[in-house]
């Protein structure tokens, strides 16, 4: 499926500043001058500088223009938190060099047990997905996914999906809206599956996002926990305030 617009427009800027075109500290050309650049209107241009905002490649003043910001301190394994992002993996590390791939650990259809009925707002009798993949970075495992979601919102999910990318499954197979997220980032001691699949040994700490997403009526479509040992890859949070 083609890109939106503004992510297209996204996606130059983001190239103009890594190549030094707009180095640190400089500011980028109004967005009238980028309307005028890129062909596009205004609102457009909007939605691809808000997407650059979030990254934290750029920050946006009012009165004061739209400042390239050093971000050499980003580690380069780190993912930023995005909090109105719901596009996956796949998507987050798209123009990455590196090669991502999947392993299916577990794929079965289940009742769920107690924590994972309350999370997804369903009944213990209701049928679920259990998804556990591994995902690799160039062969080498990256995170460790475990996945539930409801069988009814989600048919004739199977392992060529599993494969891929999901959540394209769930946007352009599917057509469906997401509204929102909740998300917990912790550390914990690795499991059994950790030691084995992320290559941890029994006192190497894990990172783990614990995530439930939700459709725009409001229902809960997925919870997972995404586990990764602590020198693959980290989190950081961009928070600035807009005046």
């Amino acid at each position: 499926m083609a890109k939106a617009k503004y992510e297209e427009i996204a996606d130059i800027l983001r190239d103009r500043i890594a190549e030094g075109v707009y180095p640190v500290d400089s500011l980028l050309p109004t967005q009238s001058e980028l309307a005028v650049q890129f062909g596009a209107s205004r609102m457009t241009i909007k939605k691809a500088v808000e997407i650059l905002i979030i990254e934290g490649l750029i920050y946006s003043k009012q009165g004061n223009g739209t400042k390239v910001l050093n971000s050499s301190f980003w580690n380069k394994k780190d993912s930023r938190v995005r909090f109105n992002n719901f596009n996956g993996l796949s998507k987050d590390l798209e123009g990455d060099s590196r090669v991502l791939s999947s392993q299916i650990v577990e794929f079965s259809v289940e009742f769920p047990n107690e924590e994972i009925a309350e999370r997804l707002h369903i009944e213990m009798n209701t049928p679920v997905y259990k998804i556990i993949r591994l995902r690799l970075l160039d062969q080498i495992p990256y995170v460790l996914e475990h996945t539930f979601m409801p069988c009814d919102l989600v048919p004739s999910l199977d392992e060529k999906v599993l494969l891929g990318s999901i959540y394209d499954y769930l946007l352009h197979s599917l057509n469906l809206k997401f509204a929102g997220s909740y998300r917990s980032i912790t550390a914990d001691r690795p499991n059994d599956y950790d030691q084995k699949y992320l290559n941890c040994s029994s006192s190497d700490p894990v990172l783990q996002v614990e995530q439930v997403v939700y459709l725009e009526n409001g229902r809960p479509i997925e919870y997972s926990r995404s586990r990764n040992r602590f020198d693959t890859k980290g989190y950081s949070l961009l928070d600035v305030k807009n005046i």
